[in-house]
């Protein structure tokens, strides 16, 4: 074996670096491109690029055990008979059961039950396990139609229609032939083992006329009694979110780029879609603009970590959140407890993204019944209860320190920016300065 020359300095190509020659090399021995779980692992501007301005002299704070911060959050209170309730502004983010297992939807509904929020049920139907542990369920209506029945949706306390996803605005869903087991077949009337690639669009409009006429529709099977919901992923963000509310949405979701996925093409996934960062001012001027911000709700999604993430998605505008990839990871997808088993998959704990193999050692994303009995519903429903709680307090001491009695009273005029682009993007000043590029 040849080695360097004693004294040779190695340079890496910034653009051919050893990640990209591998996945040259994978690509041009296989023919096929890369699937794989998580979300986008690039860089990109995030909620850590800005800054709270906490109170001082010109701003009066909260005294934390003695003045109270509220949380509460009503969903769906313009057309809906019964909009949602929410204890924190803290909910979980629509995961199929096929990309999940049973123990982990059940997990995740008793989880939000026990903060009181609200969980989603994803493609492929409503399973009993999430529906019997769920206080409050929303449906997402997607463009796979896969396990649609309309006495599920009766039985549900929301209904997300599914426009686009974060991690692949744009494109369907994937659910491979190894996690088609009987019953998830049966769900979604599918053979057994077959890979399950989802529609791009739903199959029976066109546009944003026809999606008027389908929320009719879904109010009239729902007797006017269930909040509508249109979750977008973040791209064109300010005209889809003009359109989504004038087809008549009573809560719109935006989802950036930083979202999760269980399974879809690498090139997707780190390629397409804006940043959620980017993504809320656009939300949220096109809501002003229409005079209904506050009265359309709106939940922002794709890589909210920290209660200070919460709290800056709140300033910035949102009335609620929605995590997904965090809440697997509060019930152990990627634990420690695992390490040795993720090595033998080619892995480590902590960088485990093979969510389409359903292999997963902690039994969250798979459907071999052997794994995903090693997940303790009950035990995973308390880890994920805490983990809420911890961001809701944080994202309260936050509050407080800006002087807020409310976590929805949270406003731009709190934040400041890091970076110049964070800046920009957020539409809030760089700290120190009251600059925000792009606007003066």
């Amino acid at each position: 074996m040849n080695t360097p020359a004693s004294g040779t300095r190695l340079r890496e190509s910034a653009t051919y670096d050893r990640g990209v020659i591998a996945e040259i090399q994978r690509a041009a021995e296989t023919g096929i491109y890369d699937i794989r779980g998580w979300g986008a692992k690039r860089k990109l501007p995030h909620f850590d690029d800005l800054l709270f301005l906490g109170a001082s002299m010109s701003r009066y704070p909260l005294e934390g055990y003695r003045e109270k911060c509220d949380t509460d959050v009503v969903l769906g209170d313009t057309h809906a008979k019964f909009p949602l309730h929410l204890d924190i502004p803290i909910t979980i983010a629509g995961m199929s059961f096929g990309a999940l297992s049973g123990q982990a939807k059940e997990a995740l509904g008793r989880g939000a039950s026990e903060v009181g929020t609200s969980t989603t049920t994803g493609d492929g139907g409503m399973t009993p396990e999430e529906r019997g542990q769920s206080k409050s369920l929303v449906y997402q209506y997607l463009p796979s139609r896969y396990g649609m029945n309309p006495d599920d949706l009766r039985k549900a306390d929301a209904i997300e229609i599914v426009l686009g996803q974060g991690a692949k605005p744009g494109g369907g869903g994937m659910l491979l032939g190894q996690k088609i087991t009987e019953r998830v077949a049966g769900m979604r009337t599918l053979p057994i083992g077959v890979d399950q690639r989802s529609a791009c669009r739903h199959p029976d409009w066109t546009g944003p006329d026809d999606l008027a006429i389908k929320i009719v529709e879904l109010r009239e099977i729902t007797n006017w009694e269930k909040p509508i919901y249109v979750k977008v992923g973040a791209t064109r963000t300010y005209y889809d979110v003009k359109l989504a509310v004038k087809a008549g949405a009573d809560v719109v979701v935006v989802d950036g780029m930083q979202g999760g996925t269980a399974a879809t093409q690498e090139v997707f996934i780190e390629h397409v879609g804006i940043p959620t960062l980017a993504a809320i001012p656009q939300a949220v001027q096109a809501l002003q603009e229409l005079g209904v911000h506050r009265k359309v709700q709106l939940i922002v999604s794709g890589g909210i970590r920290s209660g200070a993430d919460v709290a800056k998605a709140m300033a910035l505008g949102a009335d609620a959140v929605a995590i997904g990839t965090a809440a697997l990871i509060a019930l152990g997808d990627n634990s420690p407890r695992y390490a040795d088993e993720y090595r033998k998959l080619g892995s480590e704990a902590g960088f485990y993204d093979d969510f389409q193999a359903g292999l997963d050692p902690a039994g969250i994303t798979t459907q071999d019944p052997e794994l995903s009995a090693r997940l303790d519903p009950v035990e995973g429903g308390r880890r994920l209860a805490n983990y809420l709680r911890v961001l809701t307090m944080e994202a309260q001491t936050l509050a407080r320190a800006c002087g807020k009695s409310h976590l929805r009273n949270l406003e731009p005029e709190d934040l400041v920016a890091l970076t110049v682009e964070a800046s920009a993007m957020a539409r809030v000043p760089l700290a120190g300065t009251t600059w925000i590029p792009g606007r003066y």
